[in-house]
């Protein structure tokens, strides 16, 4: 099937709709495995129109939460999501409050302080609200809690609209206890039960009411759980399909005992407490950790690292860092092989999860409505109503032409660091199958290079990482048409082939291996004849359906620098494109370099700056000793963080160029937090300082190693190779670097190579 382009005038499909930026107010997002919550400042959700919630498995289980006392929201005195992302932290007092007409019963503001904890874990919200009276007299407050579930599909939530939707109820089931129920249409049941402590005053089915008296200096806590469950109603018997799973612990064996009694909610709330703590603390117990001479960069790298263990959930196959807040929280293949491939000298337990879980759900059938094939790497599943009934094709799609050769390549990359033979052996059958993929239904004509078409109207038209409806086209602007081939795929499938060749012999299969290693080095022959442009300086973003290049200077050149399939002598033009001022503009290189006919520099895909994009660049030069490059993208980047609250590097933000005391321009629905731009930073510095892990060399390697201006000295602790473990201290002098080892377990060789 031909991909056509749709029409500049059509609303791009599965476009995120946006009355509202998300940069208007301050968002607060908490995460535990398939649960995620977008707050605002005050831990409410719903008061103003937006994407706030309670999501689980991919819909809204909470629309609204809002706090007030004697009727009036309180003032927002201070709102932080914890270093740890592991809660949400708000400071509140009340504002003037007069009661009646009489100033003897008025509360003047700030003598009731309020604090809130918010957190998720096992499927549940859990919120604590503390009050404190410091007057000198006795306080009767009356404070509410609004509350709503409307269900909504995250896919309506973001503009989708359906003609037919499931039954929705409301029940007071218990004196502290309220349930939503919405039947859909999947033959899925989804409840919300908000369970209240203690015992309200009055309790409606969308409003608690509470009773709180507080003695001088006295003080009260009011705590409420939000508890996802899902339950398939089309089985015999009911089974459980995703819920909230039962808390229980040795210190607190029946938290039913304590039910009704005030301190039962509060019990339940501190043992979960500590218990999601403690998950927080193994989760990164044993990665690798950076410490620099710039707190700045300390507080990003920290920020990154507490971002990418919020992000990674547990499947049965590994952890795997689903993509994003709120838009993106799932399994995508694209994103988690790269934040894997990025974060490998961080925790190669990541890489181990993405390569598992993607080799089980490896595609094995012919199927057009989920673009699959066999053999063929997930793109993105959702659990959500809209996906099992088929009204997007989500729930298990495979549209993307880069996940299974990017699948092939982290598993060369995870070898050559690991050594682990057992995974790999594991996996090898799901390699091979991708193998296969990539010659069988991937060159489409045969002619060499790998290319996309959908197969559904209802899939994704662009199937790269710029999946835009508009990401691939011409000088002139015209929509490119398909089969198109992309330039940094056909470097995917160089990098896969030459790591596979490298299994191949590992598995003692050295036909293949000289087979892999041949197609490797043709392809490398026919990219340079047909994507190198002398004319623009730079490699063609595409070929399209004709074989005709797309002569548009792009990042994706970036990539074939990352990927090795650039001759050598192409290196400095694709870096001096990339850095020039039409493509770098000073935070980091845009996705289309100004001038281009489609740039734009608040879209998406077509002249903005995406971080994960910036790290493969930087890593592509450093590959070809363009270190200086490399380390002017870093510094370009960790500017941006600086003027992004909690040093948080987003999704993606507007290609504007930079200027004089003045951040980055926001984009206004990028994710944030978003995995692949988390694991970033640690991308920049490696490549850096050049940094190689070879298991079979037993070797550290630090390759021409530089720091970047704002870096003096750089402490890694805990950097494993095998069974050893090491601790460097890197330090700048001038241009050049020097490593010292502090401490070291084991054998590893640590080299600096000039």
């Amino acid at each position: 099937m031909v991909a056509t382009a749709p029409d500049d005038e059509t609303l791009p499909q599965y476009h995120i709709e946006a009355q509202t930026s998300l940069v208007e107010r301050q968002l607060r997002s908490l995460k535990h495995g398939d649960a995620f919550a977008v707050l605002d400042s005050y831990g409410d959700i719903g008061v103003f129109p937006g994407p706030e919630g309670l999501y689980f498995q991919d819909t809204r289980f909470l629309s609204r939460l809002e706090l007030t006392v004697e009727g009036q929201r309180p003032m927002l005195l201070g709102s932080v999501v914890q270093d740890d992302n592991g809660a949400l932290s708000v400071d509140m007092t009340t504002p003037d409050i007069r009661l009646d007409a009489g100033d003897e019963t008025s509360i003047p503001r700030e003598i009731i302080a309020l604090e809130r904890t918010k957190f998720l874990f096992r499927g549940t919200c859990y919120d604590r609200i503390g009050l404190r009276n410091y007057d000198t007299k006795p306080r009767h407050l009356r404070v509410s809690l609004s509350f709503d579930a409307d269900f909504r599909d995250l896919f309506e939530v973001r503009g989708s609209d359906r003609a037919h939707r499931g039954k929705r109820s409301v029940e007071v089931t218990a004196p502290n206890e309220v349930t939503f129920t919405y039947d859909g249409l999947d033959a899925r049941r989804r409840t919300t039960r908000l369970r209240f402590g203690p015992k309200p005053a009055r309790l409606e089915a969308n409003k608690a009411e509470f009773e709180v008296k507080l003695a001088p200096g006295g003080r009260a806590s009011l705590f409420v759980r939000a508890i996802c469950d899902t339950v398939d109603l089309g089985r015999e018997g009911v089974a459980v399909i995703g819920s909230a799973l039962p808390f229980t612990h040795a210190a607190y064996p029946n938290p039913r005992r304590e039910e009704g009694h005030p301190k039962g909610e509060g019990m339940t709330f501190a043992l979960a407490y500590r218990d999601a703590r403690r998950d927080l603390r193994k989760a990164t117990a044993n990665i690798t950790t950076i410490e620099s001479s710039n707190d700045q960069f300390n507080e990003a790298a920290c920020r990154a690292t507490a971002d990418l263990y919020m992000l990674l959930s547990r499947t049965p196959n590994g952890v795997y860092p689903y993509a994003g807040i709120p838009w993106y929280s799932t399994v995508f293949g694209r994103d988690g092989i790269i934040t894997a491939m990025m974060t490998l000298w961080i925790d190669p337990e990541i890489a181990k999860g993405v390569l598992r879980h993607l080799a089980a759900t490896q595609a094995t059938t012919v199927d057009p409505a989920a673009d699959a094939q066999p053999g063929k790497v997930l793109h993105e599943t959702r659990n959500g109503e809209m996906a099992i009934l088929g009204e997007v094709p989500f729930k298990l799609y495979y549209g993307t032409i880069d996940a299974t050769p990017l699948f092939v390549m982290l598993a060369g990359q995870y070898y050559e660091q690991t050594g682990d033979e057992a995974t790999i052996r594991t996996i090898w059958p799901n390699v091979l199958a991708a193998l296969n993929w990539i010659d069988e239904y991937g060159d489409r004509d045969k002619d060499g290079f790998v290319e996309y078409a959908r197969e559904t109207e209802k899939g994704l038209a662009n199937q790269g990482w710029k999946d835009s409806h508009d990401s691939i086209f011409h000088a002139d602007g015209r929509m490119a048409q398909g089969p198109i081939a992309l330039c940094e795929v056909q470097g995917y499938v160089y990098a896969a082939k030459k790591g596979a060749a490298k299994l191949a012999a590992l598995m003692g299969d050295e036909t293949l291996s000289e087979r892999l290693k041949g197609e490797a080095e043709r392809l490398r022959k026919a990219f340079d004849e047909k994507f190198w442009l002398p004319e623009i300086g730079t490699y063609a973003i595409a070929l399209d359906g004709e074989k005709r290049p797309c002569a548009v200077r792009s990042s994706n050149a970036g990539h074939a620098l990352f990927t090795g399939i650039a001759y050598p002598e192409r290196a400095e033009s694709v870096a001096a494109v990339l850095m020039s001022k039409d493509g770098f503009n000073g935070w980091g290189v845009r996705t289309i370099a100004v001038g281009e006919a489609r740039y734009n520099p608040m879209s998406y895909h077509n002249g903005s700056i995406w971080p994960h994009d910036n790290a493969l660049v930087a890593l592509g030069l450093a590959r070809y000793g363009l270190k200086a490059e490399a380390a002017r993208v870093f510094e370009g980047q960790h500017g941006a963080s600086l003027y992004q609250e909690g040093r948080r590097l987003p999704e993606l933000f507007c290609g504007f160029i930079q200027r004089k005391q003045r951040g980055p321009t926001n984009y206004p629905v990028a994710c944030s937090p978003q995995a692949w731009a988390a694991a970033a930073p640690f991308a920049f510095l490696a490549a850096c300082l050049g940094l190689e892990l070879r298991h079979d060399r037993n070797r550290i390697r630090f390759r021409d190693p530089i720091l970047p201006s704002f870096l003096d000295d750089v402490l890694i602790r805990n950097l494993k190779l095998g069974d050893s473990h090491v601790d460097l201290l890197l330090h700048r002098h001038g241009q050049d670097v020097t490593v010292n080892v502090v401490r070291r377990t084991g054998d590893a060789q640590v080299v600096l190579l000039k």
